[in-house]
């Protein structure tokens, strides 16, 4: 009669073992996001979740006391079926009992609930929220017991309190939602660009002073409009004498007005609205900043008060978004494949595009240019010329296009290796070969 009632105990020991665990794998991997969207859009199951959620150290102590308490009286319940079932030998008993109940409880009580639970650990949550609030109810004084054992550690260990989460992590958990599913590529590109976004600084994303298509105080209407013509541009920055003296701002708007009523000169329709940017300065700042005095264009100026170039509104919103062409701009490709299998790439892409287009394990802020052309100067430590080769990273940079003092475009191919024979050498040796 006993064997009957030891096995129906284990089977009971064991489904509540199973409950216990699946509810605390439930609540360990909750995504409170979705609860609270859920509770939001009137889902009561899912308030009760998240009230119960708030105090989850609580409530996974009282589940995890109750499944060991449970798999420890299936196991003496085990011991004891089958010291009935095998009379001879309790040592035999004892270890049959061990392994088969240890089974039971791994496969049965811990591993398939859980399994189970973390497919879908929101809808187990609120499916089970009235039995985990009955576990955390009866188990309240233990849990206090334990809560006054926890602090006494605390004082002895003095754990460090950082709950802070990195930029890191943050893109951490945007790849793995990207890998699972949760976001596609773009909406994942999104998101880590506006999660990197306030370390970019002005530097980053200037136009530099050659590029910069800028005009003369005093200069005559016709040489303006052919400026216009020929950049596209909606704003031009104005400069008295040197292009390190810019003075105002001249926008395409206010030529065309003034032009029309028949001005000599564009010195009328100059606006004096300008915002000076250091270098240094956060992308982050420089919008505010653009936002609150309604301009579009800012001068970065280096300690010297000369210009370094120019940042505009396009300049910084492509950093979130992505580059931006209109029907007017050249469309540039920073990446173009060669038939040999080596790439051309302009001179003017991002370090941090690079080393992230040909897998290099490197971090472009080490260095203190931002572009390729400014590798390749500082690499050859001179001003570069047509056909100059340099090797970085394993991969061979020859400079292909020269303007304005600076590597415009270069080829990157895979940089022989020095025990490996050139195609001259291949030749020899396959010569050898014959002769011999």
């Amino acid at each position: 009669m006993e064997i009957p009632l030891y096995s129906v105990l284990i089977v009971i020991m064991l489904i509540l073992s199973a409950l216990f665990s699946a509810v605390e794998e439930a609540y360990s991997s909750l995504n409170k996001v979705k609860l609270k969207t859920a509770a939001q859009d009137g889902d009561k199951k899912a308030e009760r979740v998240l009230v119960l959620s708030e105090k989850q150290d609580r409530l996974l102590t009282s589940l995890l006391i109750c499944d060991n308490i449970a798999n420890v009286v299936a196991t003496v319940l085990g011991v004891l079926l089958f010291m009935e079932m095998i009379e001879d030998s309790i040592a035999l008993a004892m270890v049959v009992a061990a392994l088969a109940v240890v089974a039971l409880v791994l496969i049965f009580g811990e591993m398939t609930p859980r399994i189970l639970a973390g497919r879908d650990p929101e809808k187990t949550a609120k499916l089970f929220a009235g039995f985990a609030k009955a576990v955390c109810v009866v188990c309240f004084p233990l849990t206090w017991l334990f809560g006054l054992w926890r602090k006494l550690l605390d004082k002895v260990l003095k754990p460090k309190k950082d709950a802070s989460i990195t930029d890191d992590e943050l893109i951490t958990y945007v790849d793995e939602a990207q890998t699972e599913g949760g976001i596609d590529e773009y909406e994942g590109e999104l998101i880590r660009s506006a999660i990197e976004f306030d370390d970019l600084t002005v530097e980053d994303v200037l136009t530099p002073r050659v590029d910069v298509a800028a005009v003369r105080k005093g200069q005559d209407m016709d040489s303006v409009l052919d400026v216009f013509r020929k950049t596209g541009y909606s704003r031009l920055p104005v400069y008295k004498d040197t292009i390190d003296n810019v003075i105002g701002l001249l926008n395409e708007k206010d030529f065309y007005k003034a032009y029309l009523a028949g001005a000599k000169k564009i010195d009328g329709a100059v606006s004096d609205n300008l915002i000076y940017a250091a270098p240094t300065m956060k992308i982050s700042a420089l919008l505010r900043k653009l936002q609150q005095e309604k301009t579009h264009l800012a001068i970065v100026v280096d300690e010297f008060g000369g210009t370094l170039g120019i940042v505009t509104l396009e300049d910084i919103l492509e950093e979130l978004v992505g580059d931006i062409w209109d029907e007017h701009d050249r469309v540039v490709q920073s990446f173009t494949a060669l038939g040999d299998g080596s790439v051309e790439v302009s001179g003017d892409v991002k370090l941090d595009e690079f080393f992230d287009y040909f897998g290099i394990e490197a971090d472009a802020d080490e260095y203190d240019v931002v572009q390729l052309s400014g590798v390749v100067f500082q690499e050859l430590g001179r001003v570069p010329q047509k056909g100059d080769r340099l090797e970085f990273y394993g991969y061979e940079i020859e400079v292909s296009e020269v303007a304005q003092k600076r590597a415009v475009k270069c080829v990157v191919r895979k940089a022989a290796k020095a025990d490996e024979p050139t195609d001259e050498g291949k030749d020899k040796q396959d010569k050898d070969k014959q002769e011999i």
